[in-house]
């Protein structure tokens, strides 16, 4: 039986790192990998959609792989998401993270053309015997990757050893019951319901707003776990309402965020990649006017 409790607690999706040119920084992806786990969070999602992956290319991913490893190995969880669109360079990638010392690697499905059950099985598990010491994670994202987790799939995929469970980008919170009764572990994935899915028995969240603000998240959590339910609604209320500000610029959501991370103290770690939006002049205000109120919040609960 394995030991399962590495992965209970709060993993900030990392950003995408770039220079002044858009190519991925070594310097910059050490810097924030350092200041993420200065915050004290349990691990690190790398690779998935928050770190822009489907606009990368192969040795692009592996470096900034290989740049958070060279920082954060060793101290915390790491699982890198190694999904292409293809098998042969998802198993590529499989096998790298693996050769970095990942503790497990995540997938989607295959995007675009919609394959049967049967093939998005086989595709998962091609990947995961790429990475034949590693734990593999299901990402289920359907509003995204337009294949939805199904539980025939999800029991198809548990006869592989090496599946431990799902990080669930689902909106239904329903869902997270159902791969739990599986017998899945499962991370939450939509930052707005982490409260909702702790209660639902996820036994962690990755979150792409969690590293602009680790301490309200981790705040979350703790608080959770103390049976404190009301107080964690309270932040998890407000952490909600700071998504919707960050969503209502004109650039990317991940350019805003950059941006606040910036203001708050965090490294530079660039902009975000075309065909993304960059912050644009009319954001800046709100940036600023963010910023500030996340630094409140953090005093205020933290």
């Amino acid at each position: 039986m394995k030991d399962l409790k590495k992965y209970q607690g709060i993993f900030p999706a990392f950003y995408a790192c770039y220079d002044e040119n858009g190519a991925v920084s070594p310097e910059r992806v050490r810097a924030l990998t350092e200041y993420l786990i200065g915050k004290g969070v349990t691990g690190l999602y790398v690779g998935g959609s928050s770190g822009e992956c489907i606009y990368q290319s192969v040795a692009e991913r592996k470096l900034l792989l290989e740049n958070v490893m060279a920082v954060a190995k060793g101290r915390i969880v790491i699982i890198a998401h190694v999904a292409c669109n293809n098998t042969a360079d998802s198993r590529e990638l499989a096998a790298h993270a693996e050769s970095l010392g990942v503790d497990a690697i995540a997938a989607i499905p295959p995007i675009y053309f919609h394959l049967p059950p049967y093939g998005v099985a086989q595709y998962w598990n091609d990947i995961s015997d790429a990475a034949p010491n590693t734990d593999f994670i299901i990402y289920n994202i359907p509003q995204l990757a337009g294949v939805a987790l199904s539980s025939a799939l999800l029991r198809e995929m548990l006869k592989n050893p090496r599946v431990i469970g799902v990080k669930n980008s689902s909106m239904p919170v329903q869902d997270i019951e159902m791969w739990r009764d599986e017998g899945a572990v499962v991370f939450n994935g939509p930052d707005e319901q982490l409260l909702s899915g702790l209660a639902a028995g996820a036994i962690g969240g990755i979150g792409g707003t969690y590293g602009v603000m680790p301490e309200l998240y981790l705040k979350i959590y703790s608080l959770v776990q103390q049976g404190e339910i009301a107080k964690a609604r309270e932040i998890q209320d407000e952490c909600c309402h700071v998504i919707y500000k960050m969503c209502s610029g004109k650039g990317n959501m991940y350019a805003v965020i950059k941006a606040i991370l910036l203001r708050r103290g965090a490294p530079d770690i660039g902009s975000v990649r075309a065909p993304l939006t960059p912050i644009q002049p009319e954001d800046l205000a709100m940036v600023e006017e963010t910023a500030r109120w996340i630094d409140s919040l953090i005093e205020k609960y933290c």
